[in-house]
């Protein structure tokens, strides 16, 4: 029998909305699946050929890149950061929509312009986007990396805007932060490895099933 194919899904926010959208693909996961507390990271699904794993957002990328997945589920702000030359991605899913954002302090915003920027020091978990984001400006950035609680940043003095993304806006509003400039707008995309989209049998009507499914 021939190994199932994977698909990636990442934790959080998106895993919710991709549950419908699994299902009208044809694809209905085993219960544990919903439950993020549940500790396990694979899991069957109604067709034996096919087994999910759940795993981070960014490492939804990296599974199908190397090839350990054949495909995911991934935020396209995850994508603009890492260049995979490995990855298709042919539909966007329209799911996980949010934007990628410039923002700081309330006080500092009512004083500034971002038209006036010749340098940034950014907090962010997407330093390239970041960095070509504002050269493609003529503004330099420095960037901090930092992978979570980025809204502490601005707050502790490490630096005083961010980049992240934005849903609701209500964490930068509880932490005393605005937007102030958006970068780009996020939605979700089916990723396929380049390699199995050529070569195994089952990933491209799985390609066709998900592009039906949000038809």
């Amino acid at each position: 029998m021939a190994d199932p194919i994977i698909i990636a899904v990442p934790k959080g926010r998106i895993l919710g909305e991709a549950l419908p959208l699994l299902a009208r693909a044809g694809i209905v996961p085993e219960a544990a699946f919903a439950d993020e507390d549940s500790r396990a990271l694979r899991f069957a699904t109604s067709d034996p050929d096919i087994a999910l794993i759940r795993v981070r957002a960014f490492d939804v990328a990296t599974f199908v890149a190397h090839g350990a997945a054949q495909l995911g589920i991934v935020g396209s702000d995850v994508l603009m950061e890492f260049d995979y030359s490995e990855l298709y991605a042919p539909v966007d899913l329209g799911i996980g929509r949010c934007r990628i954002s410039v923002a700081e302090p309330a006080a500092m915003a009512a004083q500034d312009d971002p038209r006036g920027w010749s340098h940034v020091r950014v907090a962010t978990k997407y330093p390239h986007l970041t960095k070509a984001h504002f050269a493609a400006r003529g503004v330099q950035a420095e960037c901090v990396k930092l992978n979570g609680a980025m809204e502490l940043a601005p707050l502790l003095g490490l630096a005083p805007r961010i980049v992240d993304l934005v849903s609701s806006g209500r964490t930068l509003k509880e932490n005393g932060l605005v937007e102030v400039e958006v970068i780009a707008e996020v939605t979700s995309r089916l990723i396929v490895n380049r390699a199995a989209f050529k070569t195994q049998a089952g990933v491209v009507p799985l390609v066709d099933a998900f592009r039906k499914a949000v038809a």
